[in-house]
């Protein structure tokens, strides 16, 4: 079992910053690949960053590409998002998530755990 807290979310305004913060409690948080999801009402969740649990390999959406990074910090068992640039249309309430394979899958369906979301709002 793992769990997973996120936070880091508020109100900025557009060209803004934030970095969100994923920490993970529970089972070796070193042997997971991590994702970044984020969700408005009314929409699927989507997809926004991926990484390895090895080696750092990370992927991104086309939509964040550039704009945000994800890293990890296995010793702190901390994963990270930092974006940069910030739209409206990065509003969203933002999910950490963890799957126990190498590689992260960019489908929400392939995550075994889930945080509780922090919310991201960018005005204009």
């Amino acid at each position: 079992q793992v769990r997973l807290v996120e936070s880091g979310g508020g109100l900025v305004q557009a060209g803004e910053s934030l970095r969100l913060s994923c920490v993970a409690s529970g089972r070796s948080f070193s042997s997971y690949a991590m994702g970044w999801f984020r969700q408005v009402p009314g929409k699927e969740r989507e997809f926004v960053a991926t990484i390895a649990w090895s080696r750092g390999d990370t992927s991104y959406a086309d939509s964040v590409k550039g704009r945000f990074t994800i890293s990890r910090d296995n010793t702190k068992r901390t994963v990270y998002l930092q974006m940069n640039s910030l739209k409206p249309e990065d509003t969203a309430v933002y999910y950490c998530a963890a799957d126990p394979v190498l590689y992260g899958s960019t489908r929400s369906r392939e995550y075994d755990y889930w945080g509780q979301g922090t919310q991201v709002t960018v005005s204009s």
